[in-house]
């Protein structure tokens, strides 16, 4: 039976187990939060992004989501700043061109800001005098910080970014920092 652990990877942490940097530091990894042997990270979470993380000791399943051509649908809840309107929400679903090619087109819409989101450590800085909106975005490819890019072609830079689900995997019902064990 496989392992499958979903972990809500906080702010600032780094998706693997050890910090192989070349330069002494004191970023987190994930042993500081999970005690469980031979998993990996399916996929990769920036240190900068928050939310669901994969992990598993099964390299199948690591390589169905891993690898773009599965397409595997990955949902992120994205604060930015500025305020997208929906023409703006329907250039993220037409696909955005980037300095690599075009994104495949995403689903994304304009939400309200989401309920028991935790805070963030440290807090996201705001500027005064420019507001901020929510979205929420899906895709089925995982570009090197594909969603910041794509906010930032369409004018809204990206503040924070939360992956809720991969798959029919979610977050629910896991506090930021914790983790628990499924089945797949």
């Amino acid at each position: 039976m496989s392992k499958v652990i979903l972990f809500n990877k906080p702010f600032n942490v780094l998706s693997q187990f050890t910090d192989k940097g070349t330069v002494a530091s004191d970023r987190k990894t994930l042993s500081e939060f999970i005690d469980v042997t031979g998993v990996y990270a399916a996929g990769r979470l920036d240190k900068d992004s928050e939310g669901l993380l994969v992990l598993t000791d099964d390299g199948v399943l690591q390589q169905e989501i891993s690898n773009p051509k599965h397409k595997w649908p990955k949902t992120y809840v994205v604060q930015v700043e500025g305020t997208p309107t929906k023409a703006d929400a329907e250039l993220l679903s037409s696909g955005v061109q980037l300095k690599d090619g075009i994104t495949r087109p995403a689903e994304a819409e304009i939400i309200d800001a989401p309920e028991g989101i935790w805070e963030r450590v440290p807090p996201v800085r705001f500027r005064k005098s420019v507001p901020d909106s929510w979205l929420m975005i899906t895709i089925t490819e995982g570009r090197n910080r594909q969603i910041r890019r794509m906010t930032a072609a369409i004018g809204f830079p990206t503040l924070r970014l939360i992956r809720y689900s991969v798959g029919n995997f979610t977050i629910d019902e896991i506090p930021n920092g914790e983790w628990r064990k499924t089945t797949f």
